[in-house]
């Protein structure tokens, strides 16, 4: 069993940046591909990216690629989401989630993720 827990959420402008924590205990979490998520009001889970177990692959959803960096530091179990370039329509409250398959296999499917933490809230003001 793995527990996440994530962190670091906030209220910032648009044009600002966050990062987002997420720690894990339990399993260590170097063996897992780990991926963030948001899920806006009345929206499902969108996916903005996922790391290796490694830390050497990344993925990242188009439409963050350029703004957003996810890493890792496995000594820590922990997994961060660097956001950079905030705007409103990043508002969201934001998921961790470990899955045991590799980086690619059903990246982007919420429901091939085996453990996920409770989110933290983002809001972005303008």
């Amino acid at each position: 069993q793995v527990h996440l827990v994530e962190s670091g959420g906030g209220l910032v402008q648009a044009g600002g940046s966050l990062r987002v924590s997420c720690a894990a205990s339990g399993r260590a979490l170097s063996i897992y591909t780990m991926a963030w998520f948001r899920q806006g009001p009345g929206k499902e889970h969108e996916f903005l990216a996922a790391i290796s177990w490694s830390g050497g692959g990344t993925y990242y959803d188009d439409s963050v690629k350029d703004r957003f960096t996810i890493s890792r530091d496995n000594a820590a179990n922990t997994v961060y989401l660097q956001m950079n370039s905030l705007k409103p329509e990043d508002t969201a409250v934001y998921y961790c989630a470990a899955k045991s398959s590799g980086l690619r296999v059903g990246v982007r499917t919420p429901t091939r993720y085996d453990y996920w933490g409770q989110g933290t809230q983002v809001t972005v003001s303008s």
